[in-house]
């Protein structure tokens, strides 16, 4: 396992426990207790942790996700796969809403040369990504944004995507669970993708194989019929089941 994917565990990890032992953390990441706790002071003096006795601690900034730098560089095979499936969607003439994160983003650089058509964004690095695309009108919603990700979110944003009928959606989330669904690590933003679903007459949850079963603070959607997954590879058996089910669609390859 990769320093970065030890990390995203151990944030993913704090956000839900609050709190956990350099024990605990090395079970669970197959590692060393030396290595988590040079992982440890390393995310302490990143300030997205608070190292303790024995162990380490949620801060009031930690959000659960690794910084923006490492999760460009996290997994980013699969999301060059996903990305590349969820353009394979698209449509000349669409209106498509694509959301923020890393994932994302790699949708937005597999865009066909040739697509004309409308994309909505809050995400200000996506919308950067096809600025210079002359045959895409891009969109961006107003409201505070977010450092790192650069991503927008508040009442503003939620007005602007309730003015659209987007033809597709396309979701990034925190994790996607059997039993709890959908789910983010960021508040503020779970408003601005209801908006999204409720805007768009197809919609797809972006995640990769690395966020299967992970159940993140906050709620953005159940597993049913109004949204399919594009993922690199096929969910497990418990994940396929709760999906297919509710008459959700998985796109992988």
């Amino acid at each position: 396992m990769l320093a970065t994917e030890r990390h995203a565990r151990i944030l993913q990890t704090l956000a839900l426990r609050r709190i956990a032992s350099t024990e605990d953390l090395a079970a669970e990441l197959g590692v060393s207790i030396e290595t988590v706790r040079r992982d440890i002071r390393v995310l302490d003096e990143r300030r997205a942790l608070r190292k303790v006795r024995g162990g380490a601690a949620i801060t009031t900034a930690v959000s659960g996700e690794p910084v923006v730098a490492e999760r460009q560089e996290l997994n980013l095979a699969a999301k060059q796969v996903i990305g590349r499936l969820a353009a394979d969607l698209l449509e000349d003439g669409q209106t498509v809403i694509l959301d923020l994160g890393t994932t994302a983003m790699e949708v937005a650089r597999a865009i066909a040369p040739g697509f004309r058509g409308v994309v909505a964004t809050n995400s200000l690095l996506v919308a950067g990504e096809l600025a210079g695309r002359p045959d895409i009108e891009v969109l961006v919603c107003g409201g505070r944004v977010r450092g790192g990700d650069l991503a927008v979110s508040n009442a503003f944003s939620v007005a602007f995507f309730a003015q659209l009928n987007a033809d597709v959606a396309f979701l990034s989330s925190g994790g996607v669970d059997a039993g709890r669904g959908v789910t983010d690590f960021y508040l503020d933003e779970v408003a601005t993708r209801h908006q999204m679903l409720r805007s768009s007459r197809h919609a797809y949850v972006l995640a990769d194989s690395s966020k299967f079963g992970v159940v993140a603070p906050y709620s953005v959607a159940p597993l049913d019929s109004r949204l399919g997954l594009i993922a690199e590879r096929s969910p497990d058996a418990d994940l396929d089941r709760a999906i297919r089910r509710k008459g959700g669609v998985i796109v992988c390859p």
